[in-house]
């Protein structure tokens, strides 16, 4: 991985494929910020939750007429920083931290635990995340190292928390036919989502590249974060830089995952 393609004056990342680390770049043993990255451990928690059978994905949970599954895939209707409703359930993707909260709220609720500590004792601790802390809300502010989220996309890929058709239901396409916003890309009619990882779809531009199946997944995050899995090529990135998310990204991403994949891939 060629550091000097890169903006940011420090980046750090990792290739995973077919399961093993096939590349380090950098300090991925550092620890910052990863923004919405927090999402996928929490969505993933949720999942650990459904199976446990604390809450159900057909929960109401967050404005009338939405479910906990309307929030993990960002088809609730909430706004992305306030409570106010944009549209009804099932109708737009709308990308929402709020909504997000609501779920972590819900979670609290019937668990008996804050949310951060259930998606600590539900992901970061069986997966071995030890350098990784959620300090506040479940929807942005995890602290982690690439490394550790090298574990968290090993799980992704291949999951030990949940079973198979969970995971399967998380990475494939949600209320499909959406049309919405990913925030720093603009609109896309499809706008794919799981149930917490973004769907690579047909989206483009896009940070994930052309390169990759339509089926990728993944997230990144606005520290300057991405993490995206290829279940076709069996091949997945994590990435840190010291730069937060900006018009940087939408050039030095695509092109870097394009790469990432044209080398790895086996194609």
């Amino acid at each position: 991985m060629d550091g000097t393609k890169w903006d940011p004056t420090t980046v750090a990342a990792a290739v995973v494929r077919r399961g093993e680390v096939v590349e380090r770049f950098g300090d991925t043993g550092g620890v910052q910020p990863v923004a919405s990255i927090t999402k996928l451990a929490t969505a993933w928690a949720v999942l650990v939750a459904v199976e446990e059978g604390t809450i159900g994905l057909d929960d109401p949970a967050g404005p009338p007429g939405a479910t906990v599954a309307h929030l993990l895939a960002h088809a609730s209707g909430v706004d992305f920083d306030s409570e106010r409703v944009l549209a009804p359930p099932g109708r737009r993707r709308i990308y929402s931290n709020t909504g997000y909260e609501m779920l972590g709220d819900h979670l609290a609720v019937r668990s008996g635990l804050p949310a951060a500590s259930y998606v600590t004792e539900a992901v970061l601790d069986p997966l071995g995340m030890d350098s990784s802390r959620i300090g506040g809300s479940v929807a942005a502010d995890l602290d982690s190292s690439v490394d550790d989220l090298v574990r968290l996309l090993g799980e992704l890929r291949s999951p030990t928390l949940v079973d198979t058709s969970s995971a399967a239901a998380a990475t494939e396409v949600a209320f499909g036919d959406l049309a919405g916003v990913v925030p720093g890309w603009g609109r896309h009619d499809p706008c794919d989502w799981g149930l917490g990882p973004e769907i690579r779809g047909t989206k483009h531009p896009h940070w994930m590249g052309a390169r990759c199946a339509a089926a990728t997944f993944g997230h990144f995050g606005g520290s300057g974060t991405l993490l995206w899995v290829d279940p076709v090529a069996d091949l997945g990135c994590v990435v840190f830089a010291d730069r937060s998310f900006g018009e940087w990204a939408t050039t030095v991403w695509p092109d870097q995952s394009d790469r990432v994949w044209s080398t790895w891939s086996g194609s």
